[in-house]
């Protein structure tokens, strides 16, 4: 039998529920969409956003309207007698779970006969939850991936069926790591539902060392001063580029700090928050704690488009030695 041939009868066979809600999720959709028969589409429901406040689809939501693609939106599967009774009525191979944000209760898991299974970022089991790939940035892990466990009533405690690691550069921005490895689980995806109805699925527990969680990126936590190290302040505000984005409080207003450079070796000898000239990398020296350097390479002024720290010093009057920091030190 060809290659070809195998992969008909596999869509024939393979009828998959996917579930999933931001645009981490869409390559993942399209890939299946493709490879297999998705009968149906779970996703958040549609929620106030962007100017003006209108309510908008998930961009899954949008994608399976798109791709003509049956798509429901309960607040919640616990409990909801309806929606289970409708999930059993698709008669799913097995259910797909790519950051939906809904928990899925046993009597969900226990539907299909392959079970559920889910794309995480991370490699398991470290960053459990919420926000992997921000964690994973900010904590200045040198390598993640992509895990694709088999589900269970654990927060993503399932056995892994695969996983694939990729390295990490320091500076690498959550935006960009984010298209990498949204583009990766689709593709393992594929692998994973190929092996798990070819039966030759290999289900490993995580290992009970090593378990972290990324918990949620709270507001609070995105509101830098300088008074933390440069090393630090650089894993930040790259792993909460270029969403929600870093800000600092400075006496121009305040910034979103969108990429920053721990300028290692060079050290000061003042307070933290003065500011220490123009950079060498088109950016703003500025004073961090232990007396190291922060160099400003590409920022948001409220209002404005992004732009460099050069071109925003050049709006600017700061003198060297001043303190930049809205509160004054």
């Amino acid at each position: 039998m060809t290659q070809s041939e195998q992969a008909v009868m596999t869509r024939q066979k393979t009828r998959i529920v996917f579930m999933g809600s931001p645009e981490f999720s869409a390559p993942s959709l399209k890939a299946l969409h493709e490879a297999f028969e998705v009968c149906a589409v779970y996703t958040q429901p549609p929620r106030k956003s962007g100017r003006g406040m209108k309510t908008r689809p998930t961009a899954i939501g949008e994608l399976a309207a798109l791709l003509g693609l049956p798509c429901f939106w309960p607040e919640s599967l616990r409990g909801n007698t309806e929606e289970i009774g409708r999930l059993k009525a698709f008669k799913a191979d097995v259910f797909v779970v790519i950051a939906y944000g809904l928990i899925l209760p046993q009597e969900v898991l226990d539907i299909p006969p392959l079970g559920c299974i889910n794309g995480h970022a991370s490699l398991l089991p470290r960053w459990r939850g919420a926000a992997p790939i921000q964690r994973a940035i900010e904590a200045g892990d040198s390598q993640t991936g992509i895990s694709i466990m088999q589900m269970e009533a654990g927060l993503d405690t399932g056995p892994v069926l695969m996983e694939q690691a990729i390295e990490l550069s320091r500076g690498t921005p959550a935006g960009q790591l984010h298209d990498r490895l949204s583009e990766l689980t689709a593709e393992m995806m594929i692998e994973a539902i190929n092996a798990l109805t070819s039966g030759q699925a290999i289900k490993t527990p995580q290992k009970q060392q090593g378990v972290t969680y990324a918990d949620k990126i709270t507001n609070a936590e995105t509101c830098l001063s300088f008074d933390m190290p440069a090393d630090i302040l650089a894993r930040k505000i790259s792993a909460f580029s270029p969403f929600p984005a870093a800000s600092v409080e400075t006496i121009s207003g305040t910034l979103q700090l969108l990429a920053a450079i721990h300028l290692e070796g060079e050290k000061h000898h003042g307070a933290p928050g003065r500011f220490l000239g123009r950079g060498e990398n088109e950016g703003i020296k500025i004073a961090c704690a232990n007396q190291s350097i922060l160099e400003l390479t590409w920022l948001k002024p409220a209002g404005k488009q992004a732009m460099s720290g050069h071109a925003f010093l050049n709006g600017q009057g700061w003198q060297s030695g001043i303190s930049i920091e809205r509160a004054g030190r």
